[in-house]
């Protein structure tokens, strides 16, 4: 096996290096300015222009206003504030929430628990590239809809979702709308008045900054309820003591994503769009994943017929290339994902499904070696399956 120095990564839509820039921000915020930023003393002074100084910039990067900016500690604690505070606060206003079939399962379960404590919740299906139709949404819209939260675009197959037009939705008939943003923030361009929305959830981790931190925007006159309870931190709607060095790392990977967006798009969309060709060329029986223009310009999500998704990662990571078998949070488990169940992919090809996320660092080559070295793996996966077939039919004669 590889060093890790020497590995190819692509699976950046699990998790991403961080930026030597967001390294060197976080830095003195882990020696130097140690203080708690809430005490008054010097020390707590520097630590608390630090949070405000990040809090600029993660609000610059989504054409938010600073103070509508709430730190928690990542994309799933982000969604949960969202949806169960702002649920609980509208509770005296209705009880139903809409969702789509294919959020990630910080929302799907949120919405589970939500559901088991007296709300009804309502899945609108998507098409076969992952799309949500606005007009779903509408149509599901009763008189006690309270919440739509619909993800701003795909973390398994990259599908941009019409959001702008779901939250006019909401906008037009006064309903609470969230999106969570987490893999599209820093990836295509995000604003929070074009989208229509009232809350968006994003995270470091996704945009080289480090774990454990992340941000939930709610807009002015939005009310939401805590789900911890303690001091006066961020409002009082996110309770304890902030992770300093954490969120300053998410200012400055903001800042970064946001400056550098349109090169970084272009660059990644160029690898994603050569690793594809050069996959198809290689490999028949084979079907790319997710809408073909409506996609962020990083994930290349593939299914592969008589090749098991779980295998492919195997082998890959055997020849030092790190992939991911459809979503990382469930790569464990062996059953299909939810996301490509919802867009009705034929389960031949389903059980085959992986994804490879391009980010910071990848380059031209490593697509040409991954593409030759996913080719030799699946004609390997596939000569066992056939073989294994071809014994149990003899077993069985």
């Amino acid at each position: 096996m590889n060093s890790p120095e020497k590995r190819i990564y692509l699976d950046h839509s699990a998790t991403s290096p961080l930026h030597p820039s967001v390294i060197e921000h976080m830095l003195p915020y882990l020696t130097r300015y140690f203080g708690n930023p809430s005490s008054i003393h010097r020390l707590g002074v520097d630590a608390r222009r630090g949070i405000e100084d990040a809090r600029s910039r993660v609000a610059a990067a989504i054409g938010a206003n600073p103070e509508e900016i709430i730190f928690t500690s990542g994309g799933t604690e982000s969604d949960n504030l969202a949806l169960v505070g702002a649920a609980r606060a509208l509770k005296e206003k209705g009880n139903h929430i809409i969702t789509s079939l294919i959020e990630h399962h910080a929302v799907l379960n949120t919405c589970r628990f939500l559901a088991e404590n007296g709300f009804e919740v309502t899945c609108v299906p998507v098409d076969e590239y992952g799309r949500v139709d606005p007009l779903q949404v509408e149509k599901a819209i009763r008189k006690t809809t309270i919440l739509i939260s619909v993800m701003l675009a795909n973390n398994e197959i990259g599908t941009i979702e019409p959001v702008a037009a779901i939250g006019a939705v909401g906008r037009d008939r006064k309903i609470c709308v969230h999106t969570d943003a987490v893999q599209a923030v820093g990836k295509i361009p995000v604003n929070v008045d074009i989208l229509n929305v009232d809350m968006l959830s994003l995270s470091a981790h996704k945009i080289n900054g480090p774990k454990g931190v992340g941000a939930l925007y709610i807009r002015r006159g939005t009310t939401v309820l805590p789900l911890l309870h303690g001091g006066h931190q961020e409002k009082g709607i996110r309770n304890g003591t902030e992770n300093v060095a954490g969120i300053v790392g998410l200012g400055r990977a903001c800042e970064l994503a946001s400056d550098e967006l349109e090169s970084r798009s272009i660059l990644l969309g160029r690898l994603r769009d050569g690793l594809q060709s050069r996959i198809c060329e290689k490999i028949d029986h084979i079907h790319v994943n997710g809408h073909p223009l409506e996609r962020l310009p990083n994930i290349l999500s593939i299914s592969v017929m008589s090749a098991a998704g779980d295998e492919i990662v195997r082998h890959m990571d055997r020849k030092g290339i790190s992939i991911s078998a459809g979503a990382a949070c469930t790569s464990q488990s062996v059953s299909i994902s939810h996301v490509i169940t919802a867009t009705g992919l034929k389960e031949d090809f389903a059980r085959g499904t992986v994804r490879l996320s391009i980010g910071y660092g990848n380059t031209e080559a490593e697509m040409t070696l991954t593409a030759d070295a996913l080719a030799e793996t699946v004609q390997k996966l596939r000569a066992i399956s056939e073989l294994e077939s071809s014994l149990g039919k003899r077993r069985c004669s």
